[in-house]
């Protein structure tokens, strides 16, 4: 099998710099842990970015979508033609993602990585097409190595033209949350069964037909083991984009902020490729698809937020996107106890009034 060269992602560990964040955010003029996970999230961009003040600066959106050929065997609720209309969608400006974007001043950048329609070219549309939409992996790979390693090297090259240091991750593609699937039961040692959900909007009857087509896929490829030959059998090839994604901007040290269920399971790629990715990732929420709580348990990762979202495009981590901004904030912005002349003494009780037997006057 070929191995393509992939971004190294060293250790962020430092203690020294932990310490200084640490003493920061506890000299700052409220009770000590009284910021919760505000607190900790501060922390982790800080060692992020290798300092005791960070700072948030170009925010970019990207949106990687394409198709999959296992779509043809019922596993969504939606027809592929629902990816290019809602590529369409988010070009537009119409798209829940589209609108988040606009709202919190994020950069917006849609990747054609795999999409069976040709798009007019136009701002913010990145054609990086590696094939019109993966093979159907229950008769063979989803992707040829050589597809693979293009898709990942694509998602390295796109990190690498964007400006900013951080980047929110987003995806589209019909039948992507069985590829999502897929990798977490082969990677993360599951029963398909339980990671298994109703994607665009299955009935129950109709998750149970998924299921054992994604059991049946799993005997396919019973030999892809490692996470490259697990991502080539079972696709896609956005999802792949954004593993390339994940490693580059890991090892530029951006902020990587983690949408749901399948760009979670590119970060789950990602993580077993190189272990390190996952410091430099803030997992924006648990979304309401089945697999992502234990997506989420595998990678010891905590969500900022729990909405029941099972929309993708970036929509979590769009929504989470303030709570960054905010922790930024007020790391660098709020007083400690010695400018703000706040007293750090503890408050002694007071005595209580002596017990006598005589009544008020």
């Amino acid at each position: 099998m070929t191995q393509p060269k992939l971004p190294e992602v060293p250790d962020l560990h430092d203690d020294t710099l932990a310490a200084a964040l640490q003493a920061a955010m506890d000299d700052k003029t409220k009770p000590l842990g009284s910021l919760g996970r505000l607190e900790s999230l501060a922390q982790r961009l800080g060692a992020i970015q290798g300092t005791a003040a960070p700072r948030l600066h170009q925010p970019q959106m990207l949106v990687c979508a394409a198709d999959h050929g296992l779509a043809a065997r019922g596993v969504s609720a939606y027809p592929s033609d629902v990816t290019w209309q809602m590529v369409e969608n988010f070009l537009s400006g119409g798209a829940a993602v589209s609108v988040l974007a606009r709202q919190h001043g994020l950069a917006l950048t849609v990747v054609d990585c795999g999409v069976r329609h040709d798009f007019a070219p136009r701002e913010g549309l990145l054609v990086r097409k590696v094939a019109p939409g993966t093979a159907d992996a229950l008769e063979g790979p989803a992707m040829s190595e050589a597809q693979r390693d293009e898709a990942i090297a694509n998602g390295v090259t796109t990190v690498r033209g964007l400006p900013g240091n951080a980047l929110l991750l987003g995806e589209m593609g019909i039948g992507n949350t069985s590829a999502a699937s897929l990798l977490l039961a082969r990677l993360g040692g599951f029963e398909v069964g339980d990671v298994t959900g109703a994607g665009t909007g299955l009935d129950a009857d109709a998750v149970l037909r998924k299921i054992g087509v994604l059991r049946a896929v799993l005997a396919r490829h019973a030999d892809a083991r490692d996470p490259l030959a697990a991502l080539a059998a079972f696709g896609g090839f956005e999802i792949a984009t954004l593993v390339g994604a994940v490693l580059q901007a890991a090892a530029e040290r951006r902020v990587v902020v983690v949408d749901g269920f399948i760009a979670s399971a590119a970060v789950l790629v990602a993580s077993k490729l190189r272990p390190h990715v996952l410091q430099r990732c803030v997992f924006a929420h648990r979304s309401g698809e089945r697999g992502h709580a234990l997506m989420l348990a595998h990678l010891r990762a905590e969500p900022l937020l729990d909405l029941g979202l099972r929309l993708g495009e970036g929509s979590g981590a769009a929504l989470a996107w303030p709570l960054l901004q905010s922790a930024c904030a007020l790391l660098n912005e709020m007083a400690s106890f010695a400018s703000a002349g706040v007293s750090t003494a503890s408050v002694e009780p007071l005595d209580p009034a002596p017990v006598t037997d005589k009544p008020a006057r």
